[in-house]
């Protein structure tokens, strides 16, 4: 066994970094492959070269071969002085101009094709891995406001519409708008009356192709937030599978998301339809601009004023110089995807999480882990106060509980001190100073937590008990399941600590999975836990064995156990009844029973109605000196 967790394969590119206070644009994306983008520009030349070049051979094949006229000088020469002075010549010449421009051509297209497609998958793995970070680093308080299927799409989909922006349309645009360029300078060249015949569809053109690009792009961000609402609802239903076997609403799901799904066709089909409308309509302005050259042409040449060799060449200009101008009217819909992915995207980058290092924020010491709230009042929106006026202290090494109806603000309590959130008011102190003059990270190291709904990853055991201390050696692991409880059915796994957990641990019994929750706040060694009702749930045997583990955690910790069975708490040190969003009373278990409050209220109940569970966790814990 490896003493210590194995590191990840890195990428072999240098991690670039962006600055998110402007507004991101593609440029500085761009910017690390600029020597990548030079080559390709450089292929890009080449294929431009080859394209206006392309006609030629056949020019020289009809007017210099087929009707006997002379080669001008600046190419004669050097023709006669490779090929020879005859009919022969001028045909191997032209056959050679046209291997040689063939050849050209196919490597500066394999080289722009190879250049823009690696500059494009790394463009994506930088605005992938800016995108996830930041997304990561949001507060809680953005998660709640924002459904994960969307970001899931964002971080996916979007950021493909942005790859394929640059794979085929970056360079793209450029090659054809140089060809253009380079076949009317030529066309006008070879007769300036034809170009301008040829010119005349043009505006015509681009102003169509303008308005239905804007249309495009409309339906491209519908379509898009279609998508996500559809990824949204299949990322919600799977991640919550059993709550709907267990109802048997599949469907109801089954009928939800066909609706989701039928309204993305019918969007996806307007766009489509739009889409379609467009090739067509080019292609008949391009078929009126060729009808207008062909019957002008045809006409000087039978006056004898234009030879059929220049007549011929201006058709196959007149065809590439067309080209160009279809492939920029179909790359409006990859533009037009690309932008509005972008948008998107840039529109995660902007947001500023509501909870973050503040400018002068500094590492945290190591903590004793005293806790204090001072006049902390906190709402998730504007106007509804979840707590109101919240004021306690715990000491070093004290067991305190939070007990009190469902909904009256516990969750939310233990959610303040390693700052998921910030309060609306008041201060939330650790070694009386302010939790946010530290940076989150190194608050958050010293704090461990063990919740009721326990999540483990799709990995190992060893992985998941060395989450929060991935350089844990193995040993340190094993020592921590033991103390959890969890080494003896670890061991009895097919592969023991390498056994691959089933997603979000469901291979597990509930049992098993706090277990290795608890082994996982061991390993951290933090002089603060948060427990939040750990023992949920949990069968008689389970429970207890959780419990023993608990006790083993719980020494010489600062712990705040939100409990909903008061036998457990009996002996916690001190005891903070909320209700209604306020602390209400707050004691040990005797003088709040004494005081004949709502925590007398609560404990009556439970024990009249049987439900109280006694069990010697906070009990044994509380009798143990304080390390």
């Amino acid at each position: 066994m490896p003493e210590s967790t194995a590191k990840p394969a890195t990428i072999p590119q240098p991690k670039r970094k962006f600055n998110l206070s402007t507004k991101l644009k593609i440029v500085d994306l761009l910017r690390p492959h600029w020597t990548a983008l030079t080559l390709a520009f450089l292929a890009v030349l080449g294929e431009t070269l080859t394209d206006v070049l392309e006609p030629w051979p056949v020019k020289i094949v009809v007017d210099n071969l087929l009707q006997h006229q002379r080669l001008p000088n600046w190419i004669g020469r050097p023709v006669m002085a490779l090929f020879g002075d005859n009919q022969i010549a001028i045909l191997n010449f032209a056959v050679a101009a046209v291997a040689a421009i063939a050849i050209v051509g196919a490597l500066s297209s394999y080289a722009e094709k190879y250049l823009t497609t690696s500059v494009s998958q790394w463009v994506t793995h930088d605005l992938r891995r800016m995108l996830y970070g930041h997304i990561q680093r949001l507060s809680l308080a953005e998660y709640d406001e924002t459904r994960t299927g969307d970001l899931i799409s964002r971080v996916t989909s979007d950021i493909n519409a942005v790859q394929d922006f640059v794979n085929t349309a970056l360079l793209g645009m450029i090659v054809n708008v140089l060809t253009l360029v380079g076949m009317i300078g030529v066309m006008f060249y070879i007769n300036w009356r034809f170009t301008l015949i040829a010119l005349s569809v043009s505006p015509i053109l681009f102003a169509f192709v303008y308005v239905f690009t804007r249309r495009i792009k409309e339906f491209s961000r519908a379509v898009r937030k279609k998508e996500s609402d559809l990824t949204s609802v299949v990322q919600e239903v799977f991640t919550s599978i059993r709550v709907v076997k267990a109802f048997a609403r599949e469907d109801y799901e089954q009928e939800r998301f066909e609706e989701k799904s039928l309204e993305n066709v019918e969007t996806a089909l307007k766009a489509r339809s739009l889409k379609a409308k467009l090739a067509p309509m080019v292609e008949v302005i391009v078929a009126i601009g060729t009808c207008l050259v062909l019957g002008y042409g045809a006409r000087l040449v039978l006056r004898g004023s234009l030879s059929a060799g220049v007549l011929i060449v201006f058709l196959l200009y007149l065809g590439k110089m067309y080209k160009p101008m279809r492939d920029l009217s179909k790359m409006t819909d990859t533009v037009s995807k690309a932008t509005v992915g972008y948008e998107r995207i840039q529109e995660v980058l902007e947001i500023e999480s509501k909870v973050r290092d503040l400018p002068k924020a500094k590492r945290a010491p190591k903590f004793k882990g005293k806790i204090e709230f001072e006049h902390v009042s906190f709402s998730y929106d504007a106007g509804n106060l979840v707590l109101k006026d919240i004021n306690f202290t715990i000491q070093p090494g004290q067991i305190a509980a939070l007990v009190g109806p469902s909904g009256t603000g516990k969750t939310t309590i233990i959610s303040l001190i390693p700052r998921f959130y910030d309060p609306t008011n008041g201060k939330v102190k650790i070694d009386d100073h302010d939790v946010r003059e530290y940076t989150l990270k190194s608050l958050r190291q010293q704090i461990s937590f063990v919740l009721q709904d326990t999540l483990l990853f799709h990995a190992t055991i060893w992985e998941n008990i060395a989450y929060g201390c991935p350089d844990a050696p193995r040993r340190k692991i094993e020592e921590a399941a033991r103390l959890a409880n969890a080494h003896e059915f670890i061991e009895k796994m097919p592969e023991g600590y390498d056994t691959m957990v089933g997603e979000r641990g469901i291979s597990l019994s509930g049992g098993q999975r706090q277990r290795i929750a608890i082994a996982r706040g061991i390993i951290r060694d933090t002089p603060i836990l948060i427990l939040d009702e750990p023992t949920s749930g949990l069968d008689a045997a389970s429970e207890q064995t959780v419990i023993e583990a608990l006790d083993r955690l719980m020494k010489g910790r600062t712990t705040l156990l939100i409990a909903h069975h008061l036998g457990t708490i009996r002996h916690a040190d001190c005891i903070f009844v909320v209700k209604d969003s306020e602390l209400v009373e707050q004691g040990t278990h005797e003088e709040l029973l004494a005081a004949g409050g709502t925590y007398a209220e609560l404990y009556k109940i439970q024990t009249s109605q049987g439900a109280e569970h006694e069990h010697p966790a906070v009990e044994h814990a509380a009798e143990k000196p304080v390390a």
